[in-house]
């Protein structure tokens, strides 16, 4: 059985959590003062807190009933992130020229969603490996493409494939735009909530942390 499970997190709850990107930077001071340093991570990781969208006992029953059906830590989920889940501006809707996913070289058929944050030479270039179904739109050269008919993506990693005799000359720019759940698993094995204080208006903590997946 796979360790993930392709169903998202409740959003009523998921609307009202906290969280966002993390990295892991070693820093080691010189004797001058100078410092170096290193970058352990390849790509940032997420992590949120459910905790903060649980307002009634109805929710904390939802939020129970998937944590023991994801059994705790052991089985990963989708995560809609309302701050970063487009190819695009929030505000916009995502077209098939948002990012940037590759060169045509007349034989490659599958490439890998992904979404740069920043320009240039100092870009990071994210892979996106959760697409939402039926939500990718795919461009060649600016030329939208029809899904199904061109080309296919596997919801489950990200990767667009295109059709045979549907691949990209050499040279023509693969362009794409989406919509995306982060694969994310519980941080915790054990829901420790004080039904009182919960009542009385404390918070509990659900933590959650991204995954690759």
């Amino acid at each position: 059985m796979s360790d993930f499970h392709e169903v998202r997190f409740p959003l009523e709850i998921a609307r009202g959590a906290s969280g966002g990107p993390e990295r892991l930077t070693q820093i080691v001071t010189l004797a001058s003062g100078r410092e170096i340093r290193n970058s352990r991570w390849a790509h940032s990781r997420r992590r949120y807190d459910a905790g903060f969208g649980v307002r009634t006992l109805d929710a904390l029953a939802v939020i129970v009933a998937f944590f023991e059906e994801r059994r705790g830590r052991l089985y990963g989920f989708r995560w809609r992130d309302r701050l970063d889940w487009k190819s695009c501006p929030p505000s916009k809707t995502p077209a098939a020229t948002d990012q940037r996913l590759g060169t045509g070289d007349g034989v490659t058929a599958a490439f890998q969603l992904g979404k740069d944050y920043g320009a240039g030479a100092t870009a990071y270039r994210r892979p996106i490996t959760k697409p939402w179904p039926g939500e990718v739109r795919i461009a060649v050269d600016g030329v939208a493409q029809t899904e199904s008919l061109d080309f296919g993506c596997d919801p489950t990693t990200g990767v667009v494939t295109f059709i045979p005799g549907r691949v990209p000359a050499a040279g023509a720019a693969i362009t794409g735009g989406f919509l995306f759940d982060v694969p994310v698993r519980f941080h915790i094995d054990a829901l420790d909530v004080d039904l009182s204080a919960f009542e009385a208006g404390e918070i509990p903590k659900i933590p959650v942390v991204e995954i690759i997946a």
